[in-house]
């Protein structure tokens, strides 16, 4: 029983289809009241959330025939492209992506979204990038992408990323490298944590000739190797240094130190006491101290100075020690429930119980089967119990109109399969009706259909050939179609599908992020040690 209980990754994979997930959507990032679906006249049948009331046959809405105009290029997926840049060109792309890593209380999964105080962060940010903007509905957005804590700077660099905040110390090495904001903290100690396998250790110096062990890229390798210059100083034995898998954060060492699989480990002080409580055998051994008064703050490339002055605005009023800080800290630091977070598996039981059906229906229907499975997850929390003020029924909330509807046929709708059957089968009829057009790659089908979801059908339609009529591409969502939307329906509809589409962003590197994360846990046996 541990945090970070690895069996629930199934909930971080769901997350993943989050680009298809059709149901409430309020963001952790802009913290804005959830888009309720814009109400017009359609003929295509409703699920909970577009109408209350059974619809007429799906067929009967028009398909009109967009073009798109000959010289439009597809453009780069927001978010996935690698692009370098100051403050000015990120606000002409409108995307600000937020590197960090995953964990409990600093960015985690819950109820289906992004929390903890870099998702709150983010959320601050971007109101701060957008309070002297003059755009109205088109805004500059924030995106947290997680990855390992040994790929933060690399990925920076390689136009991954356009800041890290993810606790970062600040060091001579480093800042030979980045440019760093003011700092975000107060003043923090590493120190060396021990457990049960370890021998007595009174001083640092009695660490020479003995074996610590450090991720490649962590700042306690440089506080190592300056006791290591000390140590050859006066002529005694290195401490050897054992490279761990930067996929492994502080917390697995603390946790493997409490298993007695490591003797000790190098840890900011502070991040012991998330653990009080949960690893009993461990000692935070304060007197032997690496670094004194280190401070952590957020970076960017270098030659940045606007993206850096507009951080360092940001942190003046948000780090710790101001309110909102210390807001944060209390939420997520001090009052936040470390090991209730991670080990309720209620979700994942559902999701195992539920996976064939996912798969056999997505399989049928040409749908990526955990696109399905994270629709029915956002809908439902995949209760098949779940029953809607409307009417709408189970695990996909549809009502039970929309899927006798013979363009959909499955009327038996309170049993689980069918359920899943009918929502996959719904979808399928959405994607391929509207959207099918081979000049529309996959992902812009699925942004399209999400703006179709919240604004109707036939309102996409329109919107669509207005697009082309002004020289937009009727083919692609961000920054042509989103751009009507916002002219005629205003930011319910924009707010929606960048939500959604941030969220999916966000999930996918989640997912892939801890699955390096369960193999490096399992090749350094913490698996075989604490699984039940």
């Amino acid at each position: 029983m541990i945090a970070f209980e690895y069996k629930k990754l199934g909930i971080l994979l769901l997350a993943v289809g989050l680009l298809c997930a059709c149901g409430d959507s309020e963001s952790v990032e802009d913290a804005a009241p959830q888009a309720t679906p814009v109400q017009e006249e359609s003929t295509a049948p409703a699920t909970d959330t577009t109408a209350a009331e059974p619809a007429s046959p799906l067929e009967s809405d028009p398909v009109t025939a967009v073009e798109a105009p000959k010289s439009a290029d597809e453009p780069d997926v927001p978010g996935m492209r690698r692009w370098t840049g100051d403050l000015d060109e990120l606000r002409e792309r409108r995307i600000v992506r937020i590197l960090t890593v995953y964990g409990p209380g600093r960015f985690h999964l819950e109820d289906g979204q992004g929390r903890g105080i870099i998702a709150e962060m983010a959320t601050s940010f971007e109101n701060h990038l957008n309070q002297d903007l003059e755009k109205k509905h088109i805004r500059v957005f924030t995106i947290v992408i997680p990855v390992a804590r040994d790929q933060l700077i690399p990925a920076l660099l390689d136009g991954r990323g356009d800041v890290i905040s993810a606790g970062l110390t600040i060091t001579p090495e480093r800042e030979g490298i980045v440019d760093f904001s003011i700092p975000a903290s107060k003043p923090l100690n590493e120190i060396l944590v021990t457990g049960p396998s370890a021998e007595q250790i009174n001083t640092l110096e009695d660490l020479s000739g003995k074996t610590v062990y450090l991720r490649e890229s962590s700042s306690y390798r440089e506080s190592v190797e300056a006791l290591n210059e000390r140590l050859a100083q006066a002529g005694a034995a290195p401490v050897e240094i054992e490279t761990m898998p930067g996929s492994l954060e502080d917390d697995d060492l603390i946790e493997m130190v409490n298993a007695g699989l490591l003797p000790w480990a190098i840890v900011d002080e502070y991040k012991l006491q998330l653990w009080d409580g949960v690893f009993n055998d461990l000692v935070a051994r304060d007197d032997l101290i690496f670094r004194e008064g280190g401070r952590t703050a957020w970076a960017m490339r270098k030659d940045s100075p606007l993206l850096k002055a507009s951080v360092d605005a940001f942190l003046k009023k948000n780090r710790a020690g101001t309110l909102h800080g210390n807001i944060l800290i209390n939420r997520y630091i001090r009052d936040f429930d470390w090991a209730a977070n991670a080990l309720s598996d209620e979700d994942y039981r559902r999701f195992n119980e539920l996976q064939h059906l996912f798969q056999k229906y997505g399989e049928q229907y040409g749908i990526e089967y955990l696109f399905a499975a994270a629709q029915g997850y956002q809908e439902s929390r995949l209760d098949q119990s779940v029953r809607s003020h409307a009417g709408a029924v189970g695990v996909m909330q549809l009502l039970p109109a929309t899927a006798s509807d013979k363009s959909v046929g499955i009327p038996d709708i309170h049993e689980v399969e069918p359920n899943i059957h009918a929502g996959i089968k719904y979808m399928d009829y959405l994607r391929d009706r509207y959207f099918s057009d081979p000049e529309i790659t996959p992902q812009n089908q699925a942004l399209l259909a999400l703006g179709a979801y919240n604004a109707g059908p036939a309102r996409m339609i329109r919107m669509r050939a207005k697009a082309a009529d002004k020289g937009y591409d009727p083919n692609v969502w961000f920054d042509n179609v989103e751009l009507i939307a916002a002219e005629d329906i205003g930011r319910e509809t924009v707010q929606y599908v960048s939500n959604i589409f941030r969220y999916y962003l966000t999930y996918r590197m989640v997912a892939k992020q801890e699955l390096k994360r369960v193999e490096a846990r399992r090749a350094a046996g913490i698996s075989d040690v604490l699984d039940p």
